[in-house]
C-alpha cells in the first residue's frame, strides 16, 4: 500500500482504522511472517509479530526523540476508528520501535504495521491496523487475512566475517585505557562495545534469524524491527496498566561445558566482588528512575542466576506499583523507557562521563545497539528491552555488537573473551 512520504520521515494516513479480534491459536509466530522482514517480540513462543507498514517515523538525533516519538504516535492513534473486541495489553493499535543509544545519532524509529499476530497466556489475536478508508481484506478460513503468498526461506551462505571499527588489539587497548581512567577516580563504571561485520553470498532473511535465536535462546525477547534483529536477555521496562516490571542484568559468565563446571562458575559468578559491583550500578540506576514514578517499589534483595544458551548473568527483577497521581503521559512505557536510557548497564557510571568516554574510546556509531527496543499499544502499554545479541541487516551484509561492562578490576582479555560469547547467539543465528 502506497502512502505518502514528507520530507521529515515521516509516512502515515491522516486516520487509522483499528481491528483486534480473537482467534484459534496460530502456531509458530514466526512461521506466519510471509516475506522476509517484519517486526516482531517473541518470548517463549509468545508476544507480538507483524508485518506491513500503515505508518512509520523516522525520527532525528535529539533528547527529545522519545517524547516526539511519542508525540507523532499520539495524533495517530487518538485519531483512530478501533473495534477491538479483546482489550488486552498489545491488542488494538500498536507500534514497534528501536532508538538509538546516542541521542546524537539519527535514525530512531517508530513502525505501525498493517497486520499483527499476538499470543499471551493461552488467548491469541488478530489487528489489522489501516487507513480508515482502506477496504478490510477478506479472511481466509483460519481466521487470518488474506496475506500475500509466502516467500520460501532461504538460509544464509557462505558468511565471511570482518574486523568493525577496531581490531581485537585495539579494542583491549580501549578497555585498558579505560580502567585507568576508571582508576583515576574519573568514574565508577563505563560499557565499551565494539562491532563486527558478516557478509552473505545472498540477502539475509529475517526470519530465518528469529526462527533460529528463539528456538535457541527461549528464555530472551527475539525482535524484529527495521533490520535490527536480536535476542535481548534484558527487559528495560514493562507496563501492564498500573504495574512495571525491569530486569536488570549485569555481571557475566561464560557456560560450563558439563554441569559441574557451569554451577562452579555462577557460583563464582555470585561471589565476584567485581561482578556484584557491576550488577549493583545497574540496579541503583534503574531503582532511582522508578522509585520517582511509582508509589511502591519492590526489589529483590540480592542477585540471582540467569542462565541462558551462551552466558549467565547476575540478575535482580524491579516491580512497582505507578503513583496514581502523575499524569497518564508520564507512565506510557514510552516515556518510561526513555527515562531508563543510558541505564548503566549499557552506558556507565555517572553517565555524561561514561557517555564521553564511549564516543572517545568506541571508534565507532552504535545506531540502535543497547538502544530500546520494543512495542507500545495505544494505552501506553508495552514491553521494552535493550537491544544486546543484536545485529542490523542491510540486505547480504548484518553489523553485529557485543558490550562489556568496565569496572576498575576489569581485565581487557576476559573482556575481549566476554563480548566473543556474546557475539555466539548472533553468529549461530547467521550460520550457513
Amino acid at each position: 500500500m502506497a502512502l505518502p512520504q514528507d520530507t521529515g520521515g515521516q509516512r502515515a494516513p491522516e486516520r487509522l482504522a483499528a481491528r483486534t479480534v480473537e482467534i484459534p491459536d496460530p502456531g509458530d509466530l514466526v512461521a506466519l511472517f510471509p516475506e522476509p522482514a517484519g517486526v516482531a517480540w517473541i518470548r517463549h513462543g509468545d508476544g507480538l509479530a507483524g508485518w506491513g507498514e500503515t505508518a512509520r517515523v523516522t525520527l532525528p538525533a535529539g533528547e527529545d526523540r522519545f517524547t516526539a516519538g511519542e508525540k507523532w504516535l499520539r495524533e495517530l492513534f487518538d485519531g483512530a476508528e478501533v473495534d477491538d473486541q479483546v482489550a488486552d495489553p498489545g491488542t488494538g493499535p500498536v507500534a514497534f520501535g528501536s532508538f538509538t543509544f546516542d541521542s546524537t545519532s539519527d535514525g530512531s524509529v517508530l513502525v505501525v504495521p498493517e497486520t499483527i499476530i499476538g499470543r499471551r497466556g493461552g488467548r491469541s489475536w488478530l489487528t489489522t491496523i489501516r487507513p480508515l478508508t482502506a477496504t478490510a481484506p477478506a479472511a481466509s478460513p483460519s481466521g487470518l487475512p488474506g496475506a500475500p503468498a509466502h516467500a520460501p526461506l532461504t538460509a544464509p551462505a557462505e558468511i565471511r566475517w570482518h574486523d568493525g571499527s577496531l581490531t581485537a588489539p585495539e579494542w583491549q587497548r580501549a578497555v585498558a585505557t579505560a580502567v585507568q581512567r576508571i582508576r583515576a577516580g574519573e568514574l565508577s563504571k563505563v560499557v565499551l562495545a565494539r562491532d563486527l561485520y558478516a557478509t552473505a553470498a545472498r540477502d539475509l532473511d529475517i526470519r530465518v534469524m528469529l526462527r533460529r535465536l528463539a528456538g535457541r535462546y527461549p528464555d530472551c525477547y527475539t525482535f524484529a524491527c527495521a533490520n535490527l534483529v536480536g535476542a535481548t536477555p534484558e527487559l528495560l521496562i514493562r507496563r501492564q496498566d498500573d504495574d512495571v516490571s525491569s530486569l536488570v542484568l549485569g555481571g557475566t559468565a561464560p557456560r560450563g561445558r558439563d554441569e559441574a563446571e557451569d554451577a562452579r562458575l555462577g557460583a563464582e559468578l555470585l561471589a565476584s566482588a567485581k561482578e556484584r559491583e557491576e550488577h549493583e550500578y545497574a540496579v541503583v540506576g534503574v531503582r532511582a528512575v522508578l522509585a520517582a514514578r511509582c508509589d511502591r517499589l519492590k526489589i529483590e534483595s540480592a542477585p540471582s542466576l540467569r542462565r541462558f544458551a551462551n552466558v549467565q548473568h547476575l540478575a535482580t527483577w524491579i516491580t512497582g506499583r505507578l503513583d496514581a497521581g502523575q499524569a497518564a503521559s508520564e507512565h506510557s512505557v514510552l516515556a518510561l523507557a526513555d527515562a531508563l536510557h543510558y541505564t548503566p548497564a549499557v552506558c556507565g557510571t555517572p553517565a555524561e562521563t561514561a557517555m564521553e568516554l564511549i564516543r572517545d574510546l568506541e571508534a565507532m556509531d552504535r545506531g540502535r545497539y543497547a538502544g530500546p527496543v520494543g512495542w507500545v499499544d495505544a494505552r501506553g502499554n508495552g514491553e521494552w528491552g535493550i537491544a544486546l545479541r543484536c545485529a542490523q541487516v542491510d540486505r547480504r551484509r548484518a553489523r553485529l555488537f557485543a558490550g562489556c561492562g568496565i569496572v576498575a578490576g576489569s581485565d581487557p582479555e576476559a573482556e575481549l573473551a566476554e563480548t566473543q560469547a556474546k557475539f555466539a547467539a548472533m553468529q549461530f543465528a547467521l550460520e550457513a
